[in-house]
């Protein structure tokens, strides 16, 4: 019996646009889980009960959030489970890391203003199997290839990111750049690129601090100017259709935005499919 086509496949093939799918969360909570995550992990189920409830109170109390699961598969224990409290906002990008016994120490731990300020780059590859195969077979292809060419240190895999159909996807934090369709050939170049400040616009989904109708037109003023640095573009104001940037030079750049119906495909594995809306963009005086 041959494999149904996967949804990212049909994605690619269908040349549905990968610009503007960004999730748009600006702050993380990473707490390292290993083993095997349950298929819905966003509320922290899989943690001890009150380390879930302290989970449960920063996502309620914190604004924009988000919490990942992640794991280094064969990260020796001595040093007991890391967390990290990130913001990847476009004027502020941090990260606060936090040393836990177990994951059930997070009940003891003030997310709000605890753990050690760092400087480290995080570089989260998708690869939750439980929630979507595209996800563990081509995320954990690609953390292969960059854990084998950029060290351990950097790169974890990630519960889900947000959208399956575009794997593998990489989040690069606290930069909040979140890349997609990356393979184990391409993913190291775009990767390092990304951790040195630059943008590789083939597989740039959008920045995560902008919604999907910024994240449009962002791109397309990026790929009109060629501007890839991260720093390159800032924003100044946007609307339901008008979205105004600055560039690194002083320059004001505008694009207007419409709404779009893709291609008429699975959002995951195993669902029906249907047409994908996001959105459009074209660079105006």
């Amino acid at each position: 019996m041959s494999t149904p086509p996967r949804c990212a496949d049909l994605s690619e093939l269908a040349g549905e646009p990968l610009g503007a799918t960004a999730t748009n969360v600006e702050n993380w909570l990473l707490i390292e889980v290993p083993g095997t995550w349950q298929r819905d992990v966003g509320d922290g189920a899989g943690l001890p009960e009150e380390a879930r409830r302290v989970a449960a109170e920063w996502l309620e109390s914190t604004p924009s959030s988000r919490l990942l699961f992640v794991r280094r598969p064969g990260r020796a224990r001595s040093g007991g489970t890391l967390a990290f409290v990130v913001h990847a906002g476009e004027s502020r990008a941090d990260v606060r890391r936090f040393e836990l016994g177990t994951p059930g120490d997070l009940a003891a731990t003030d997310l709000a203003r605890g753990g050690d300020e760092t400087d480290a780059r995080l570089v989260l590859v998708c690869g939750h199997g439980m929630r979507d195969a595209c996800c563990a077979l081509r995320g954990t292809a690609v953390y292969a290839a960059l854990t084998e060419n950029l060290g351990e240190d950097e790169v974890w895999l990630s519960s889900h990111q947000g959208g399956h159909r575009f794997a593998a996807n990489v989040l690069v934090l606290p930069v909040g750049v979140h890349l997609g369709r990356l393979a184990p050939d391409s993913a190291v170049p775009v990767v390092v690129d990304a951790l040195a400040g630059r943008i590789d616009l083939a597989h740039y989904r959008g920045r995560v601090a902008y919604p999907a109708r910024v994240q449009a037109a962002e791109l397309a003023v990026r790929s009109a100017e060629q501007l890839v640095a991260v720093d390159d573009l800032g924003l100044v104001a946007a609307d339901d259709t008008l979205v105004r940037f600055r560039s690194h030079d002083g320059r004001e750049h505008a694009a207007v935005v419409e709404g779009r119906i893709g291609p008429t495909v699975p959002a995951s594995c195993g669902a029906d499919p249907e047409p994908q809306a996001g959105f459009t963009a074209r660079v105006v005086p």
